[in-house]
């Protein structure tokens, strides 16, 4: 154990984390996310939930301050009728410690998935919630 990590990133989480560089992008998938069809690197997070996790990452993984939105959220697919109060989760999280927080970017399922491929590491989580689906873009650490 290591002082100052939250006790919900595990080792295999904290050395990708350490791993990643500026630009690259981690993926936080919900339940549903099809995540080990998709991931370069899986890492399992089983029974947490992604607003912990988000709020546990962004204790210290800057967010890339040279892209106007380096928090991707997977839009709802047209006719869905679903309710995403989670965004509004997210949205707070990310203001906790990003208080000027950019603005999240919305993209298409079927984009979505293929920015996933393209990412550094897909995270799986056990959210529930439905398009729970997040994509964050490393900044430089700058202190």
């Amino acid at each position: 154990m290591l002082k100052g990590i939250p006790k919900i990133i595990s080792p295999e989480l904290l050395k990708v984390l350490m791993e990643m560089g500026h630009g690259d992008e981690l993926v936080i998938g919900d339940g549903n996310f099809p995540a080990a069809a998709i991931a370069p690197r899986l890492i399992r997070a089983d029974g947490h939930g992604a607003v912990e996790l988000l709020d546990a990452i962004l204790k210290f993984f800057p967010l890339d301050q040279y892209d106007k939105h380096p928090v991707t959220l997977m839009a709802v697919v047209p006719g869905d009728d679903v309710e995403t109060p989670i965004w509004d989760e997210y949205r707070a999280v990310v203001t906790k410690h990003y208080p000027e927080a950019p603005e999240f970017k919305y993209v298409e399922r079927f984009a979505f998935y293929e920015k996933a491929k393209q990412a550094y590491a897909v995270l799986a989580t056990g959210e529930a919630a439905l398009y729970a689906n997040v994509i964050l873009k490393k900044g430089v650490v700058v202190d």
